[in-house]
């Protein structure tokens, strides 16, 4: 199975990277957009014996490692 694990970080948490990219993106004339937030992406083949026990593993995954749940979400998908 593959998992897809998108971490963000919380509403209200500072983003001084987001802050960066988008002082970039105005230096390189772009523009049309109000902000910018920066988050991480993981990808990862999983042996399971099913999509709820993926699931599991890879929240536990998160919980630990993957994501500062003190500052980030983080969302989990499983296909396969």
């Amino acid at each position: 199975m593959k998992a897809m694990i998108k971490v963000t970080l919380k509403k209200g948490v500072l983003d001084p990277q987001g802050k960066a990219i988008m002082g970039s993106l105005g230096s390189l004339g772009f523009d049309g957009y109000n902000n910018i937030r920066q988050g991480k992406y993981f990808e990862l083949d999983i042996d399971a014996a099913s999509k709820a026990d993926a699931q599991a593993k890879v929240k536990d995954m998160c919980e630990k490692l993957l994501a500062n749940t003190v500052i980030e979400n983080y969302e989990i998908e499983i296909t396969g």
